[in-house]
């Protein structure tokens, strides 16, 4: 009897320690805990493809209500570095095959970015209560 007892323990102390260590690998901030802005991932998780056009100057995240739920938004800067104004493409690819993107800027009324500005936009993630643990950016200029 002391003997099933004991392994009854053990097995049960097993079972914690697979349930901590599963909870363990899904890190990252979901919007119960994540701070106001953060990096969207660590460097070593993030692959650039940018244009010799373009020089990335802002890639935040952060979680905010898009269409009555909580979702992952994605903040980028985009600095035109060439000499003549630009229009650049946004492909934002993540680790679970979901993909984000657009134009910058999104309407050419007021104009195309000018040599040495900066413009930014926010692209929201639908369905994305976590932050993601690798992103594919991939900045292009129009004309490529």
């Amino acid at each position: 009897m002391k003997r099933i007892r004991g392994i009854s323990v053990m097995m049960g102390a097993f079972a914690l320690m697979a349930v901590f260590a599963m909870t363990a690998c899904t890190t990252g901030y979901t919007p119960k805990n994540a701070p106001e802005s953060f990096a969207c991932v660590p460097e070593g998780k993030l692959e650039k493809d940018i244009a010799p056009a373009a020089e990335l100057t802002q890639l935040t995240c952060f979680f905010k209500k898009y269409k009555g739920a909580p979702t992952l938004h994605f903040k980028v800067g985009v600095k035109n570095v060439s000499n003549k104004d630009q229009r650049f493409r946004v492909n934002i690819f993540l680790d679970n095959g979901k993909a984000v993107g657009g134009l910058i800027p999104r309407k050419t009324k007021k104009g195309l970015i000018k040599p040495g500005a900066t413009a930014t936009f926010v692209y929201p993630v639908k369905q994305m209560p976590r932050q993601p643990k690798s992103v594919l950016l991939r900045i292009r200029t129009l004309s490529d």
